[in-house]
């Protein structure tokens, strides 16, 4: 039995902060972001990056570590997985 196959959808924000990443030239946060990534796509709920269910305003929503200033917050719905952010903390 192998995992679902999911949908990545990046909100406008998480769009506009990967673009950053990408002009900034920093290739270690870049291949750790698509780690992770890789890694949400095989289980949302654990992993690399200390996964995190978040509470309040962003319950339903998952927190992984990026690095110690970036966070990645993501969502998973059905087949979808939904990235909100990728820079800073929630």
């Amino acid at each position: 039995m192998g995992y679902p196959e999911y949908k990545i959808e990046f909100s406008d924000n998480a769009a506009d902060d990967l673009r950053y990443f990408l002009k900034s030239g920093q290739l270690g946060l870049i291949k750790k972001i698509k780690n992770l990534i890789d890694s949400i796509t095989e289980n949302p709920a654990s992993g690399i990056g200390k996964p995190e269910l978040l509470k309040h305003n962003l319950a339903g929503y998952y927190s992984r570590r990026i690095d110690r200033e970036h966070r990645i917050i993501y969502k998973v719905d059905q087949q979808t997985i939904r990235i909100l952010s990728l820079r800073g903390h929630y």
